[in-house]
Order: C-alpha cells, then structure tokens, then sequence
C-alpha cells in the first residue's frame, strides 16, 4: 500500500508531481509535521545562468518555504571545482576561481524571485568549508567511510564506466565532498532534508551514510524525476539552445514564448510543476482539446513568466505575442511551417520561406511580392529579398504576409 502523507510538504510533492524517491518517505513525514526544518538543494556554478532545467528545483525550495520550512539555496563554489560526473559523457571543462565567482553571482540574481531570504531562507557557498581542508585529514576523517565498491555501483559512475569512458580521480572525489556538503549542513544548521534531481541520488545516499556514520545524524532526501517532454527531449533545452533564466541571457518575451510553444501533451504536468494554480484547475486546462488548449498554453506562459520576472514583464510579453500574430485576425488556425535544424542549415532564404509557407507559387512570385511592398516579416516590411533567416531568428516562431489577409506562421520545431 503506498504511504499518503500527511504533511503539506509532502502532499504538494507527491500531488503535483515532484516526487520520485524518498529514502525514507514516512520518517520524513513525520519529523516535518514535528515543526520548521532546513532543507538544501545544490546548484552548481557552471555557467552564468541556470535555465529551465534548475526550475524544478527551485519550485521544491518555494513550495518548501512556502509549506512554512526554511530552504537553504547551497551554490557550489567548491564544488564546481571538481564537477559532476553524474551520466555525463566526459569530464566537465574546469573553471577557475574568477569565473566561478562571476558565475555564483549572474545565478543568485534568479533566488530571489521564488524565496524570500527575509524569512527564514538562506543561501550559503560550500566553499566556506571546502576550500580549507586539509587533504591528509580530510582522507583520514571522511574517505574511510567510503567504500569504493559501492561508489563505482551507482548508475550514475556505472554508466560512464559500462561505455569505457575515463572518469578521472578528481570527479570521483565529486560525490565524497557532496556527501561532506550534506553533513556539515546538519551539524552547522540541522538541515534535514538533500532534494535534488533522480540523477543525485547516490550523492544523496552517501550524504546521508556520512551524516549517520560520523555524527550519527538522521536526516533524509527526496528526489524528483529528470524531466522530459512528452516527446522525448530534455527540458531546458530549446531547438535554438538552452532556455536561461536570467532576463540578460534570455528575454522575457522569449521566455513566455518557450512555455506557449509546449506541446499539448505537456500542458497539464507542466502547470502542476511550474505554476502555483490550484490541482483542479492545472487539470482542467491540461484536458482541453483542440484550439481551447492554446489558451491553457497562454496561461501556462504567463504562470510561469510571472514567477520568475514579475506580472508586468509576463503580460508584456503576451501581449506582444498577440499583436505579433493575431493582429488583423489572425487566430489560433494560422497556418504554420515547421522546419528543423537540418532546414535551416547556416540560413534560409526569405523567399524561399515565403514559398514554402505557401503565400506563393514561386521563387519569382515571392521576390515580386517583396519588390512590390506586399510581403511583410513580424507585420514590419520586407524590402530585401536577400535576406537570410538564421536559426536564432528563429528562436521564437516569425510571421510572413502577403497583403492585408493572408499570413503564415514559420517556426523550428
């Protein structure tokens, strides 16, 4: 029989769909109706912004907060000297303390849209205690609680090994010092709780053996299924590449138009996961069928938009959305040409795009529409019949006309 839990915290994971594993579901259970707790999720500082892959862990922190615990936003700045091996193919390009640095403070700018670190929250740098340890002692203390046995059985290093690809000793010392985060966090500020995606669950599991072994701490983790889309691709990806949190490496307008492009399929997990609309509404918008679900992909986007730059960003950007391409009548039944990367190539030509859309017969017939002032690109118009359409020109779907009526969207798929 499946344990329900009773704590808020809990029933919003298990209902809304976050919840993968539980080393112990019903101890958690129970020590979070006991009062507020810590609980962490690491993020490390590859790059200068998480993107739409990360969300799903900060919605466990807010909803964390939310159900009245205290979130620990832990940035890796020791550990992302090392790098995660977890299912990666090869050894992660190490970063010096600069750009790591830079890094740590282009990701902390997303936080403080979804937790509220004036009540309760907190965000810390693991580099506070790794960066000083003594090798020797750290070797002594902590990698005799490790068997090396049971580290290469975790999927996580088994996979890569099963391929023969070399997995270094440095990467390997990954998940020690991830167990050692987790143990430090339990004795500077009793967190209780490691959440991460599935691929962290050996780290997780080594935390909590260190936590038992050496200072004979209970405390627990949760993990949440690795996303993909219904069908197939990894989120946080995006034909035109990945979909950035931060408003300086993403517009928000593009943002908006990654969640409106969600295929119908995704529409009601997604406003589970990403929104904070109630259970029954996130399944009535999932359940429509037709040109009704454009209209839950709209409110999917602006949900989501709003979370993380604010209502007036969100509604700007559907707005734009709808003077774009439903302006002069044009609706959801808008004809649509969907190309791939492989269309595209280094560019495609306007014209070539304007036949095939079908607002005309020819390559002949499209250069005298342009020439003629009847072609228009984003309602703008189109002069050059040399131009080339790129992908990133294609990061958000364009619209093409031909006169006043008739209207083609283009889009990568």
């Amino acid at each position: 029989m499946t344990y329900t839990p009773r704590s808020d915290f809990l029933h919003v994971m298990q209902s809304r769909g976050f919840l993968a594993d539980c080393t112990d579901l019903q101890g958690l259970d129970e020590t979070l109706l006991k009062g507020s707790h810590p609980a962490y999720i690491g993020f490390d500082a590859t790059a200068k912004s998480l993107h739409v892959g990360s969300l799903i862990q900060i919605m466990m922190l807010r909803w964390f907060q939310k159900t009245g615990h205290k979130p620990i936003t832990l940035m890796g700045g020791g550990t992302t000297k090392v790098g995660d091996p977890s299912f990666r193919a090869d050894e992660r390009p190490l970063l010096g303390p600069e750009q790591i640095d830079a890094n740590i403070a282009g990701i902390k700018q997303v936080f403080s849209a979804y937790i509220d670190y004036d009540a309760g929250a907190q965000m810390l740098n693991n580099a506070e205690w790794l960066d000083g340890l003594n090798y020797l002692d750290f070797l002594r203390d902590i990698g005799r609680h490790f068997s090396i046995n049971r580290m290469l059985s975790f999927e996580s290093v088994k996979s890569r090994l099963d391929r023969e690809q070399s997995l270094s000793f440095l990467e390997f010392n990954y998940m020690i010092l991830q167990a050692y985060d987790f143990m430090e966090l339990h004795r500077r500020y009793g967190c209780i709780l490691q959440m991460g995606g599935s691929d962290q669950w050996g780290n997780i599991v080594n935390g909590i053996d260190l936590t038992r072994r050496v200072i004979e701490g209970e405390v627990f983790g949760l993990t949440s299924p690795l996303l993909t889309t219904s069908d197939g691709k990894k989120m946080g990806k995006s034909q035109s590449g990945a979909v950035w949190l931060n408003a300086d490496m993403l517009s928000p307008y593009e943002f908006w138009q990654f969640w409106r492009n969600t295929t119908d399929a995704d529409v009601g997990r997604f406003l589970k996961l990403y929104t904070e609309l109630p259970l029954d509404e996130c399944e009535k918008l999932g359940a429509l069928e037709g040109s009704e679900i454009n209209e839950a992909k709209v409110r999917l986007a602006t949900e989501v938009t709003s979370l993380l730059h604010g209502e007036q960003a969100a509604q700007a950007a559907a707005d734009t959305a709808r003077d774009v391409f439903e302006k002069g009548g044009v609706g959801d039944d808008l004809p649509t040409l969907t190309l791939n990367a492989a269309d595209v190539g280094d560019g495609i030509s306007i014209v070539q795009l304007i036949v095939k859309s079908g607002l005309a017969g020819s390559g002949k017939e499209a250069k005298r529409l342009i020439s003629e002032g009847g072609a228009r690109l984003n309602d703008a118009p189109l002069s050059n019949a040399g131009l080339m359409i790129d992908a990133d020109a294609l990061t958000s779907p364009i619209k093409l006309s031909a006169g006043k009526k008739r209207h083609a969207l283009v889009q990568l798929g």
